[in-house]
């Protein structure tokens, strides 16, 4: 899949187990994201937990597993090649930006064409980050917050930042996704930076808390909110 020359955004929607990865399939969710909402922003599932969650999208949906937060370069590829090794579509892994090119390569190298670097609003990203991962061999890159505290990544980055990233990675042929506390009322203003992916957990669980269960009509209610942009264009 390559990034969109004209968006609109798709859905990724996060999920804990292989009943809501069922779950947000029919309800219109485009990417199925595996991920440990109990174990910070990136937190890797148990290798098994993928697989049958590999085995409930059966290639029905787009699909991505987070591979954790390595501290050090040294661990970077070795955790990627683990997800890598469940059969789940994209891995996304936290790159901190003084990983090397060295790195950053063998990191890409164990997924090929399937590594997501996933970015965080509260550190500063180098000017040269994005083509840095493109020329290691990424697929993509996205910006996430790593607090859990409430604040939203529009709390973080200006408007003008988040157009100049989703279209630095359009240029360099990544795809781009925008993550981090959303709400449903974010889709419409955050489509307007031209990102391949709007990132969700919180803002479609019970009670808006990330920990809990995924709300079906929430799911839905974002799906509908993004298919409206599509009828906006048309009309």
């Amino acid at each position: 899949m390559s990034p969109q020359a004209n968006p609109r955004p798709r859905l990724l929607v996060s999920v804990r187990d292989a009943g809501e990865a069922a779950m947000a399939m029919a309800a219109g969710a485009d990417l199925v994201d595996a991920k440990d909402p109990e174990r910070g922003a990136l937190g890797a599932l148990p290798t098994e937990t993928v697989r049958a969650i590999v085995a409930a999208i059966a290639g029905k949906a787009v699909s991505s597993a987070v591979a954790g937060e390595p501290m050090d370069a040294s661990s970077l590829a070795t955790d990627v090649a683990a997800m890598a090794a469940t059969g789940i579509g994209y891995v996304k892994v936290a790159v901190r930006p003084d990983f090397d090119a060295a790195a950053l390569a063998a990191a890409a190298q164990a997924a090929p064409g399937r590594l997501i670097a996933v970015l965080f609003a509260e550190v500063p990203i180098p000017e040269d980050l994005v083509a840095r991962l493109a020329e290691a061999g990424f697929a993509g890159v996205m910006i996430d917050t790593a607090g859990k505290d409430g604040r939203r990544l529009t709390d973080l980055l200006p408007a003008s930042r988040l157009s100049a990233f989703a279209r630095k990675a359009r240029d360099h042929g990544l795809l781009s996704g925008l993550a981090g506390s959303l709400a449903i009322a974010d889709i419409a203003i955050l489509a307007a930076h031209g990102p391949d992916y709007l990132g969700f957990r919180g803002g479609l669980c019970d009670r808006s808390d990330r920990t809990r269960g995924l709300d079906p009509e929430r799911v839905a209610l974002a799906v509908r909110a993004l298919r409206e942009l599509d009828r906006r264009d048309a009309a």
